[in-house]
């Protein structure tokens, strides 16, 4: 495994669940680390309980706002210098998903948050990267980016097959100059977006599906391996969950 240390990363979505989790072990193992989301409290809960050997630092933004994301990489890019390590982990859904029902804001919405939202953060890290032929990039998508469901709806499958056909497409195109993707794709976590399912979801089913700290493990796999190792797909599912 390769030496995190000194090495830096941002994190999009890391006020909480998957996104909050892979900031903490990206921070025990050395990073420098910037999070990223819409909520202050959120970021700041995260930062005020950080116990790696670096700080976490944290400033609000919407990802689907292209000049705030701007903004935000710039103030990263002059916290920590140039950015190594980008998880795009930012993700919403709606509780009305059948095509039949969904308001079409709301799958404007999804869109603009779980893909462009990608794309724009993707966008701000590319250029440094380029230029000095190195760095990851960490997709979060979802079993629902594979497989679409009537679980994750219309909008929410169609942003993860397009997260996860962006983040193909960016490293086929960049393979030779040594920028390495990967699309991860979890099953069902428990996450503050189980809280936005048609029909609750107990106590008992949360104990037993992934928790964020399994998703985050995977991710510190992938960022630790060698330059010259890369994982372009990862799938990670509860073990009692069926992927057929």
């Amino acid at each position: 495994m390769s030496d995190l240390t000194g090495r830096t990363a941002v994190v999009t979505g890391g006020g909480s669940g998957i996104g909050a989790a892979i900031a903490r072990g990206l921070a025990d193992a050395g990073c420098r680390v910037a999070i990223t989301g819409r909520r202050q409290e959120r970021l700041d809960d995260v930062t005020d309980n950080c116990s790696g050997p670096v700080p976490i630092l944290a400033r609000p933004s919407d990802v689907a706002d292209r000049q705030g994301v701007h903004e935000f990489f710039e103030w990263a890019r002059e916290e920590l210098g140039q950015i190594d390590i980008l998880v795009n982990s930012a993700g919403i859904n709606t509780p009305v998903r059948a095509v039949a029902t969904l308001d079409p804001a709301d799958w404007d919405k999804l869109i603009a948050v779980n893909l462009t939202g990608a794309y724009n953060c993707i966008h701000e890290v590319l250029p440094g990267m380029r230029q000095r032929q190195d760095g990851i990039i960490i997709n979060i998508s979802s079993v629902a980016g594979k497989r679409a469901g009537p679980i994750g709806g219309v909008a929410y499958n169609a942003s993860k097959f397009g997260m996860a056909a962006l983040g193909t497409t960016v490293a086929e195109e960049h393979r030779e100059l040594g920028i390495r993707v990967t699309n991860v794709y979890p099953g069902e976590v428990e996450t503050p977006i189980l809280d936005d399912r048609p029909v609750p979801v107990t106590a008992e089913h949360r104990a037993r599906i992934l928790q964020p700290e399994d998703v985050a493990d995977a991710v510190l796999m992938v960022v630790g391996l060698p330059a010259r190792a890369n994982v372009p797909e990862l799938i990670v599912i509860p073990t009692t969950q069926s992927y057929r």
